[in-house]
Order: structure tokens, then sequence, then C-alpha cells
């Protein structure tokens, strides 16, 4: 797993806000089943380089900001500052988040069938102009 890190390729290139096109964005309420989500993920195949385990502290810390100025100068016609704001209720409440590369619809299924075997919270595709609930 990687550390993550907010690039500019992760935000909306309108308003800013959090969008990770080719992601999956998915939150538990306990850090374990995170972990252990994370490493049944590697030992299935997905590389290290496609998975980010983020503690609710960097959520609040990198994730969180770039919902400032989504809505300016007009309200988004989107649903990413919405979302971001989801992420942010959980992550004050503790949640641990992955954020794993699904550039198709089938890597997402695998991905679920996966994150299916623990509690998560919420979770949520990044494709073009599309935020997918999964």
């Amino acid at each position: 797993m990687k550390p993550f890190a907010l690039d500019p390729g992760m935000t909306a290139k309108i308003g800013g806000a959090f969008y990770p096109t080719g992601y999956s964005f998915v939150m538990f309420p306990k850090p374990d089943d995170a972990k252990q989500i994370a490493q049944t993920l590697l030992d299935s195949g997905v590389s290290g380089d496609d998975i980010y385990l983020i503690p609710p502290e960097t959520v609040l810390s990198q994730i969180t900001p770039t919902v400032s100025d989504a809505d300016n100068p007009l309200p988004s016609a989107g649903t990413e500052g919405a979302t971001v704001r989801a992420y942010t209720k959980l992550a004050r409440e503790g949640h641990t988040a992955l954020l794993i590369r699904t550039e198709d619809g089938d890597e997402a299924e695998e991905v679920m069938a996966i994150v299916k075997t623990a509690p998560y919270s919420i979770a949520q595709r990044y494709r073009m102009l599309v935020i997918e609930d999964l």
C-alpha cells in the first residue's frame, strides 16, 4: 500500500473537489476492517501501488478542504461536494478509508466482492463525470 498524498489529478477540474477518476473510495467504521480488506486485496493480486489506506485524520486534513471552493463561483452541478462532506462526517466519527484503483467495471466488481466481507459505511466509484454508489 502507498501512503496517501492528494495530488491535483485527484480533484475535479472545476471547483477542485476530491474526484479521483478511476478509483473507488470505501470507508469502514473499524480501522482493522480496512486493513484486513486491504491485505485481502493484496493477497488476491491487487498491486500495492493501487491501494491507499487513509486514516480519518488524513481525510480531514487533505480531502475535506477540497470542497472549500467547490461551489464557487456557482453551485456545483455534480455531487462531488456533497460526497466529500459525507466522507468528512464519517471521518469525524473515526471511519478509515481505502482508495483503490478500479479502472473498469470488472475491477470494481472484484474489489467490492472482497469489500463486502466486512462492514463498510460508504463505497463510491469515480468514473468520468459519474460518482457511482457501490
